[in-house]
């Protein structure tokens, strides 16, 4: 099997030091649709069952992950590289937020660029000699007294920020299940029976505050998105209050 064919960057971990970790990488990868992966002289050698065994059902990734020696070798065919560390690295380049970042990388994708994005090892991140190579950093905005990002935690985040760059992702949605909405006619009438039951029961009181309070209980309504069995069960707790007020 190859990778897909799908316009993505290519996800490039520099002499990670884990098999649990790349496996966790891919893992976040396979997520969000990526599984373009390279990998630069693992430390504990590759192919790794540890990876494996931590991919849990991404392991395809790693069956199809690019080998190679030096980091050199691995960016040999990109056009466009980011390298994302926490450090500050005392060299002049661009600093994108990996919001920005994935939002480049998909313009220039777009256009026929090849992308790659470098990760760097668990214990310090990558070393000034990668960082040359690229053309741009991405800094995350972590704290700065913990600024230090596990490598899967780092492949989730910019995982996550290129789906939310390529596909379109709803902000908020209801799940219905099989419920439906209540109609307006629906809640009409359940803001009726409330009120000609709590006006019977004194609630609207004093008098010079009734037609306020009334208004404010029609608003209330309104506000709430009700759907029909929440209407009927509304009218059922009201009905049964008043039978049971009348068996005194």
């Amino acid at each position: 099997m190859i990778p897909s064919l799908l316009q993505q960057p290519e996800f490039i971990l520099i002499r990670p030091q884990m098999g649990e970790n790349i496996g966790a990488a891919a893992r976040a990868m396979w997520n969000f649709g990526l599984d373009h992966m390279r990998i630069v002289d693992p430390r504990d050698g590759w192919p790794n069952q540890k990876a494996v065994a931590m991919a849990s059902g991404a392991g395809r990734l790693l069956d199809e992950a690019r080998l190679f020696d030096t980091t050199a070798e691995a960016l040999a065919d990109t056009t466009f590289v980011m390298a994302t560390t926490a450090r500050s690295r005392d060299l002049t380049k661009p600093v994108f937020s990996p919001e920005h970042a994935m939002a480049e990388a998909s313009k220039r994708i777009a256009v026929g660029q090849k992308v790659a994005v470098m990760f760097g090892p668990e214990r310090a991140g990558l070393e000034n000699d990668d960082i040359i190579r690229a053309n741009a950093i991405i800094s995350v905005p972590v704290n700065p007294q913990f600024a230090s990002l596990n490598l899967a935690q780092c492949v989730l985040l910019m995982s996550y920020e290129w789906q939310r760059h390529v596909f379109e992702i709803t902000a908020e949605s209801m799940d219905m299940t099989k419920a439906e909405w209540a109609s307006g006619l629906e809640v009409e009438k359940l803001a009726e029976h409330f009120e000609q039951k709590l006006d019977k029961a004194g609630f609207f009181f004093p008098k010079t505050k009734a037609a306020s309070m009334k208004v404010n209980l029609r608003n209330l309504w309104s506000r709430m998105p009700l759907t029909k069995a929440d209407v009927q069960i509304l009218h059922g707790i009201m009905r049964q209050m008043v039978r049971w007020k009348e068996r005194g």
